[in-house]
């Protein structure tokens, strides 16, 4: 177990592909905190609607209240000034000034904790992501189960034919594959 910092603030990013864990782990953590009797503030951007708006709501279904927001600047603006733990989550759907969000938060000495695809469909980067990695105290990337050959899985393969790079979806549209499975020219 790492250390935890005292009296300063900290990101911790969860990534991985699509059907990992990203937002149980999320959950998991927030929970904790609110056991712990820390101020936690959740958020979501207002793009996942899939499961509910006001929820962040795991392919499982464990769920947590959540405040959606259309971009990071509305997020700030919503964090308060007592709140000791702040949940984000699908990182990757928000705009590039996040990582600032973020950064921002933990100088302020809050815990931050983010969730999301560090892939596309094509296997690209998300720059959302992969910042914040950069920059993050902690970073756990989850790994699923290949849905082709069962071998661990990094890469969230895209079933429909959609091309945008943002394709909001579940099971109807990906499936998690491992790096021999992952075709992104597949349709």
């Amino acid at each position: 177990m790492l250390p935890t910092p005292l009296s300063v603030g900290w990101i911790e990013v969860v990534c991985g592909s699509m059907f990992s864990g990203k937002t149980q782990e999320l959950i998991r953590r927030l929970r904790l905190a609110t056991i712990a009797k820390q101020k936690v503030q959740v958020f979501n951007s207002s793009l996942d609607v899939r499961y509910g708006k006001d929820h962040i709501i795991s392919h499982d279904m464990s769920k947590i209240p959540c405040k959606p927001v259309r971009s990071s600047a509305a997020l700030l603006k919503e964090v308060l000034p007592d709140t000791q733990v702040v949940g984000i989550d699908e990182i990757h759907f928000f705009d590039e000034g996040i990582i600032e969000t973020c950064e921002k938060l933990a100088c302020q000495g809050k815990r931050v904790i983010v969730a999301g695809l560090d892939q596309d469909y094509r296997g690209k980067p998300f720059e959302n992501t992969a910042r914040l990695m950069a920059v993050a105290e902690y970073v756990t990337k989850n790994l699923a189960i290949c849905m082709v050959c069962g071998n661990p899985a990094n890469r969230s393969q895209r079933i429909g034919e959609s091309r945008k790079r943002i394709e909001v979806g579940a099971a109807d549209k990906y499936e998690a594959r491992c790096r021999k499975c992952f075709n992104p020219d597949e349709e």
